[in-house]
């Protein structure tokens, strides 16, 4: 393995090009993408095979703050979906929460 950069390129042009591809980029598209990832983990971490309460509630604050602030800067249109996936992970949260209260606690109560 050896430390040249992609297609021939010298660290000097591979700058560049990350670079320009920065330029490209909108705040807005990285949010929305974010977004996106986090729910997926919400979702992942209320699972029976890998549930973290606490990682699922992290994320639904996390969605929480930022639906705003994408709101402000892309209006109604861009969070509509997230909000409903918002809610529908806050009602899966608390139906895990309230199963794992309901849990037997192991002295058969």
């Amino acid at each position: 393995m050896t430390d040249e950069p992609p297609e021939g390129l010298s660290d000097e042009e591979l700058a560049q090009q990350i670079e320009e591809e920065l330029k490209r980029l909108k705040v807005g598209d990285i949010l929305v993408q974010a977004l996106y990832t986090v729910s997926s983990l919400g979702y992942q971490k209320l699972s029976a095979e890998d549930q973290d309460l606490e990682e699922a509630h992290l994320a639904i604050e996390a969605l929480r703050a930022l639906l705003p602030v994408l709101e402000a800067a892309r209006g109604e249109e861009a969070v509509r979906d997230f909000k409903q996936v918002t809610a529908n992970l806050q009602l899966a949260y608390a139906d895990a929460v309230k199963a794992g209260d309901a849990a037997p606690d192991g002295d058969g109560m």
